[in-house]
């Protein structure tokens, strides 16, 4: 019986040792199935998104083209008093450019441009030399004259603000 019982100990290990590889095939084709499903799927989610080579390439170009598009009018330099903590006289000089969304709006932003920089004042004389730091300042400011414009304009006739110079004294 002793041999009988080393016979089946000897199957039952044979049996442990035969199944572990089968569960260690079973997981790697789990695991492959999920990367290609999660691959082919970020693709797909990719390839959507992006709509195309061919769609974004003739976005690019339609924007290039409304970019052309556009009139440039040329704003006088800006000088104004900046709000400061320590009461020394500060100065921000600006020099900027509006563009207006086409030609036939140059017109109307020449004939706002008194009212559009009557609105610019009161926001550059709040400022604080710290508002102007770094180049995320510039952005801010960007859009807020942005803003200031198309209140006064309309939406639509002025659709960006170019600045050329922005020197703090």
């Amino acid at each position: 019986m002793s041999e009988a019982l080393k016979d089946e100990a000897d199957e039952a290990a044979a049996l442990e040792k035969v199944e572990p590889p089968k569960k260690h095939k079973k997981k790697l084709v789990v695991i492959a199935a999920a990367a290609l499903v999660v691959l082919a799927g970020g693709g797909g989610a990719a390839a959507w998104l992006m709509g195309g080579s061919e769609g974004g390439h003739e976005s690019a170009e339609a924007s290039k083209e409304e970019a052309q598009a556009g009139a440039y009018v040329e704003v006088p330099p800006m000088t104004v008093n900046l709000r400061s903590g320590d009461g020394k006289p500060r100065f921000l000089k600006l020099r900027f450019i509006l563009v207006a969304g086409n030609p036939e709006n140059e017109e109307k932003v020449n004939e706002k441009l008194p009212l559009i920089l009557d609105g610019f004042q009161p926001f550059l004389r709040e400022l604080r030399p710290e508002d102007l730091a770094g180049s995320a300042a510039v952005f801010r400011l960007k859009e807020e004259m942005l803003s200031r414009a198309s209140r006064v304009a309309g939406p639509g006739i002025v659709t960006d603000v170019l600045i050329q110079d922005l020197i703090q004294q």
